[in-house]
């Protein structure tokens, strides 16, 4: 909420830093996502995992959805909608794992899509979000304005071929082509410089990670942990896919960044504690 207030700041057209001084500033948002999925996780368990109730009712579920609902409006009007897609996938994906009703999952992506058209229709989006949008439907649109960065995107990972340039040599790198390098176009540096092949590890390594927490995840005798692990896997295979698919032009632009590839100190400190959560749910298993 601070973010809202005079104390934010606006960083990229979202009004969602708050600047603290000495070079560094914090994005709240990026921990609501770990805060969705702690939250509820403990709603949806606990009766299950007190053996009260073999999957979670419906009165749980609404006060699980109530929960998530309060921080994502709030980024909402920031606006941060890249966050409010990841958060719609987490909250998904924690359905999914908990057992409850499929009926709520299909409802929530019923009203998911009537929540889209009726953010487009009632013009609540930003003019930079709309346009993001259009030049991802129409690729060739204003390549000069629009369609600038994820032209220039395409061109350095086509450019990079097989095996690369070589680390520093990417003529599309060097020459600052491609803006937002270091963050939300990181890993056309990667397909640039490294090529298919150096890319393509980036992919098997995040992979792995997703892997090693689907196992964690089916792996445990607890709900809570199975949910918490579950809800990390959603978070991290959307914000991979979503990061990687902006710059391959399959997925409209966001500020998401790469998980542990791109810069960024919020994000990256979330990662890594979504990381030690899924192997606290490993530790419990074994008894730790």
């Amino acid at each position: 909420l601070l973010v809202l207030t005079p104390l934010g700041s606006t960083v990229n057209g979202a009004h969602s830093w708050i600047v603290l001084g000495g070079g560094f500033s914090l994005q709240p948002s990026e921990f609501v996502k770990i805060t969705i999925i702690l939250g509820m996780a403990m709603l949806l368990a606990a009766r299950v995992d007190a053996g009260d109730k073999a999957y979670p009712d419906h009165r749980t579920v609404l006060q699980a959805l109530g929960l998530a609902a309060v921080p994502m409006l709030i980024v909402m009007l920031m606006p941060d909608l890249g966050s409010v897609m990841v958060m719609v996938i987490i909250v998904l994906g924690v359905l999914l794992a908990s057992g409850a009703s499929n009926r709520w999952v299909f409802g929530l992506l019923g009203a998911g899509a009537a929540g889209a058209i009726a953010v487009w229709q009632l013009h609540i989006l930003d003019e930079y979000q709309i346009a993001r949008f259009a030049a991802f439907a129409n690729p060739s649109l204003d390549p000069a304005g629009v369609g600038y960065n994820t032209n220039q995107a395409r061109i350095a990972i086509g450019s990079g071929g097989l095996t690369g340039a070589g680390l520093f040599h990417g003529s599309q790198t060097t020459g600052q082509f491609v803006p937002e390098q270091q963050t939300d176009f990181v890993f056309t540096v990667a397909g640039e410089e490294l090529g298919f092949v150096g890319a393509g590890l980036i992919i098997v390594l995040l992979g792995v990670v997703l892997w090693r927490a689907c196992r964690i995840a089916r792996e445990t005798t607890e709900l809570y942990g199975t949910i918490v692990a579950a809800g990390i896997v959603a978070w991290f295979a959307f914000q991979a896919f979503e990061n990687i698919g902006m710059t391959l032009g399959i997925m409209p632009v966001t500020g998401l960044p790469l998980p542990f590839v791109s810069y960024g100190g919020s994000s990256l400190i979330t990662f890594f504690l979504g990381m030690g959560l899924v192997a606290n749910v490993s530790l419990r298993k074994h008894g730790y």
